[in-house]
């Protein structure tokens, strides 16, 4: 069963994707895409796996997809935040003080349009750098965390935490391993990562 056929979009805009695709990484090509758009074409582009949901039984469904299709039920996961805990109870994961986790899962601040990548603070991963976490990573997140660029995720979590203002902010851009002769993905670490894109606009 390959559920990554649910696009967000009309085929048609698939076909423009495909269409595109060699000539994607300038903001000229996709000036035309909604912000929407512009991010799962550039998250997919990144290697990301895109999953669109209309509602939280659409979100708990996709979720168990995932963990089928991976083979992870009763495995250890790395969670940090309380709201995600009944999912993984539901779902018979361990996630107290896990020792070997076959995943993360986690919120994120925002999702940045024009790098299709994911922004987190140490509310979602606490201290650890983006190697330090696991290889798998499952994110759930809403498209009204959907931003232009990096510059406007770092601003709305200074409005969002004005006092308690969480520490270790950074971007996972890449899902996939960097061909050889990528060097633009130099230093970078791959992380195989679904995304369940929660509609609540």
């Amino acid at each position: 069963m390959n559920f990554f056929k649910k696009i967000f979009g009309s085929s048609e805009a698939a076909s423009d994707e495909e269409n595109e695709s060699e000539y994607a990484g300038t903001s000229a090509q996709n000036s035309h895409l909604s912000l929407d758009e512009q991010f799962i074409f550039n998250f997919k582009k990144n290697g990301g796996k895109f999953l669109y949901c209309e509602n939280m039984e659409e979100v708990n469904e996709q979720f168990e997809n995932i963990l089928e299709e991976n083979d992870w039920f009763e495995n250890e996961v790395l969670c940090y935040e309380p709201a995600l805990f009944s999912l993984l109870e539901e779902n018979k994961l361990f996630y107290i003080a896990p020792t070997k986790p076959r995943f993360l899962l986690a919120s994120c601040e925002n999702l940045i349009a024009d790098e299709g990548s994911v922004l987190f603070s140490s509310r979602q991963i606490r201290q650890n750098k983006p190697n330090e976490l696991p290889a798998n990573i499952v994110i759930i997140a809403t498209t009204s965390q959907i931003l232009p660029m990096k510059s406007d995720g770092l601003s709305a979590i200074k409005r969002k935490y004005e006092r308690d203002y969480p520490t270790n902010i950074t971007t996972i851009k890449y899902f996939e391993k960097a061909k050889d002769e990528d060097f633009t993905q130099y230093g970078s670490v791959a992380k195989n990562l679904y995304l369940l894109l929660l509609e609540d606009l």
